[in-house]
């Protein structure tokens, strides 16, 4: 044990002195100098005043209401004169401002002798003091332009080399400048989708006037005043005049409070309740008050400010303790997250209200400026949780529409399917009755006449054989009808010529045939093809039967866009004006049937059937 404790002696001796080395070096770099005391000169309308001050020198801390001129003479002692630039950083200088060394201007901004114009003092300054400027004993002069109720004032200085100095001035130029113009970039964005979506997402099953979802222009309205008064720091020239100018930043930090109020009750679905009406109202008198506030800052009456922005925390104070205890009984997962980002900036309110308005301490930044951003990301949370929940239930619209889209198509299918069984079936019972008609009109008539014949036993044998051929030839008529090409009115009559032509000869009738090659009539389907089968078929048939002709004419030709069939004899004719027995009143109905035009003429040595199909 002796020995392992003698061995681990010489080890711990050894990190104690590296340690102790360590800490020697770091203690032999130099820090910058930091200047706390000067000899002020301050001129406050009018009335001279020289003492001794402690920096940082806050103007609206110790000239409430008032503005003037002020200058600051520090001194800077030096062992060793630097043979490298050294730098002067103030963290806030102004409103305007001028600067010197040994009496040699270093730098300056802004007129001196006009008040209320550009404000300077808004960022941090890093002022460079060229190598062969500073000696021993030096003096630092710095006079100033201050405006009442702007935060004027001079910072205590450092100074020091490039390596000391600089990232002091980086981390604040980073908070106040660079932080600021992403904040303001980010809510430039935010806003125009929020203004985006209110414009484009609208509801045309809602009434007029509630077809657009207020709560992308509430957020909207955040965004973009919220822009403007963080900006304002990036502005050292405003493009109004100051006085309208500290108007509108304070409104738009009253409108920021009320929209992001709204947004909040929009977000969880709070209509009509002590989030709508009375928080409106409340708000309304806030802003309304707000001017009267600024103008009175503007007069040097600041109080009152400093009142107003205690105001908009206390009106917003019983919304967000409301909202809080619903989120934390019954409030969903984007309530609690809402409420969280109020209570959030309400603290950070608080905090920044005690110490830039009570204290009224000049350095330092607003911690809200960067808070605020919550309320952009949980718009954009808002948004997507929407479009998801939008896309879900388009997936399940689809689907239960694809599903129900099947089912259709199912019974589609089956409507259809029995559509075509019964047009099937209706078809041969529409062919039944055609061959029932045409057995009727034609076999039927000739079978009848035969029995008929025989009944009476005053025909002879030829004549019945005879009547029984023509229902033969009837029958060949139909079936030849049936494969005849739709339209092709030249084939029908060459079949009816093929058929009845023996007949005619027999009968000492000459054919006269004057028929052309006629194109295929479109309209003229199976069925009207059989009708004017039927039709030239029973004036053949009167013609043999009770014309006593000796020469019968057929003519068919193509006229206006149309045909026109003309059967002619010289027989004994009839007289037209009797009352139309069977046959002719068939020939009319068939020829109403095909939509064709029917004249017969009639008188003695001359009877003429003109069929016209158009």
């Amino acid at each position: 044990m002796q020995r392992r404790t003698s061995g681990f002696l010489p080890f711990i001796r050894m990190w104690a002195v590296l340690l102790g080395w360590l800490a020697m070096v770091s203690g032999l770099q130099a820090a910058p100098l930091q200047l706390t005391q000067a000899q002020a000169t301050v001129d406050v309308d009018g009335h001279v005043r020289h003492f001794e001050a402690a920096l940082p020198y806050v103007w609206d801390w110790w000239h409430r209401g008032g503005r003037g001129h002020a200058e600051f003479e520090m001194s800077l002692p030096l062992q060793d004169i630097p043979k490298e630039p050294w730098f002067l950083y103030f963290q806030r200088l102004g409103n305007a401002y001028e600067v010197r060394l040994n009496g040699a201007l270093l730098d300056g901004n802004g007129d001196l002798t006009a008040f209320d114009r550009d404000d300077y003092g808004q960022i941090p300054r890093l002022i460079t003091i060229p190598v062969g400027l500073l000696r021993q004993d030096n003096l630092i002069q710095v006079r100033i332009r201050a405006d009442h109720s702007r935060r004027a004032g001079v910072a205590s200085p450092w100074v020091g080399s490039h390596a000391e100095v600089l990232p002091i001035y980086n981390a604040e130029y980073l908070q106040r400048v660079m932080g600021t113009r992403v904040v303001v970039i980010v809510s430039l964005l935010v806003g125009t989708i929020a203004l985006a979506l209110w414009w484009t997402q609208v509801n045309p099953t809602q009434p007029p006037g509630k077809r657009r979802d207020p709560l992308y222009l509430y957020a909207a309205l955040a965004e973009y005043f919220w822009s403007l008064r963080v900006g304002n720091v990036l502005l050292e020239s405003p493009p109004l005049p100051r006085f309208w100018w500290d108007i509108l930043l304070i409104e738009a930090l009253g409108i920021w409070v009320a929209s992001m109020l709204m947004f909040s009750a929009l977000a969880v679905g709070w209509r009509g309740r002590f989030s709508g009406v009375r928080l409106q109202w409340a708000l309304a008198v806030l802003l309304v008050a707000g001017v009267g506030c600024a103008v009175a800052a503007q007069w040097g009456y600041s109080g009152w400010l400093t009142w107003w922005y205690a105001g908009l925390g206390v009106v917003a104070l019983p919304f967000v303790v409301l909202y809080c205890w619903s989120a934390l009984r019954t409030g969903s997962h984007l309530h609690r997250l809402v409420a969280a980002a109020l209570v959030l900036n309400l603290l950070v309110g608080v905090r920044d209200w005690a110490v830039f308005r009570v204290q009224m301490t000049l350095g330092g930044n607003t911690l809200m400026r960067y808070s605020s951003v919550v309320f952009g990301v949980l718009l954009v949370y808002i948004v997507f949780t929407r479009f998801r929940e939008a896309s879900a239930q388009v997936r399940y619209l689809l689907s239960t529409m694809a599903l129900q889209v099947a089912a259709k198509e199912q019974a589609l299918q089956s409507s259809y399917e029995r559509l075509e069984l019964l047009a099937r079936e209706q078809e041969r019972v529409n062919e039944r009755t055609r061959i029932l008609r045409d057995l009727h009109d034609g076999v039927g008539s000739h079978i009848s006449a035969a029995i008929r014949q025989l009944q009476s036993g005053r025909a002879s044998n030829d004549e019945v054989l005879h009547t029984l051929r023509d229902s033969l030839d009837q029958i060949k008529l139909s079936i030849d009808a049936m494969h005849l090409p739709a339209g092709d009115i030249t084939g029908l009559l060459a079949n009816l010529r093929y058929r009845l032509e023996p007949k005619l000869n027999a009968a000492d009738i000459e054919l006269v045939w004057d028929v052309d090659l006629i194109e295929p009539l479109e309209r003229l389907d199976a069925a009207g093809m059989r009708h004017l089968q039927f039709m030239v078929l029973e004036s053949l048939s009167n013609v043999l039967q009770h014309a006593h002709a000796s020469e019968l004419r057929i003519d068919a030709k193509e006229q206006g866009g149309g045909v026109v069939v003309r059967i002619a004899d010289n027989g004994v004719g009839y007289d037209t004006t009797r009352p139309m027995r069977k046959g002719l009143l068939a020939l009319h109905e068939r020829a109403k049937a095909i939509g064709a035009a029917l004249v017969i003429r009639s008188r003695a040595g001359e009877t003429e059937v003109e069929i016209t199909l158009a």
